[in-house]
């Protein structure tokens, strides 16, 4: 098993969050890393994510949400399990009104070592991706 992680502590309420993590048209606006994202981010429907780490690939994915429990997966990879990602977001609310962030990535299956050594170090995309959520969903906060 590998795995990458990063968090933030987003001064918005979690419906803000939400919002703009269900709004994958919107993730090129805050997001560098990512160049568009294909579909609905929907629990059951499948997208496609195109990121800035591998030109001209789309990465695809089965979405699940449940925002009363605080948490989406984005889960993809390889047929028969040999080699697989799961991305959860967790999304919780604070007592002081703010919201508290993770994601997380897990990779796993028997080809992960062979698969791993190709893979760019996704650690820079993942701490963008926080920073780049918490800056939008603040915006959107003071803007409302």
């Amino acid at each position: 098993m590998k795995s990458y992680e990063s968090r933030a502590t987003i001064e918005a309420p979690a419906a803000a969050v939400w919002s703009v993590l269900r709004d994958g048209a919107g993730y090129p606006t805050w997001d560098s890393g990512v160049e568009r994202v294909e579909g609905t981010i929907a629990t059951g429907e499948r997208i496609k994510v195109h990121a800035a780490v591998s030109p001209g690939r789309a990465f695809p994915v089965k979405v699940q949400v449940d925002e009363s429990a605080g948490t989406m997966t984005w889960t993809g990879g390889m047929p028969l399990g040999l080699f697989r990602g799961v991305r959860t977001f967790t999304v919780m609310p604070t007592c002081n009104g703010s919201t508290e962030f993770t994601m997380r990535e897990v990779y796993t299956g028997p080809l992960l070592g062979l698969i791993w050594r190709s893979m760019p170090d996704l650690g820079p995309s993942f701490e963008q991706f926080a920073a780049g959520l918490k800056a939008q969903a603040e915006r959107a906060t003071r803007d409302a």
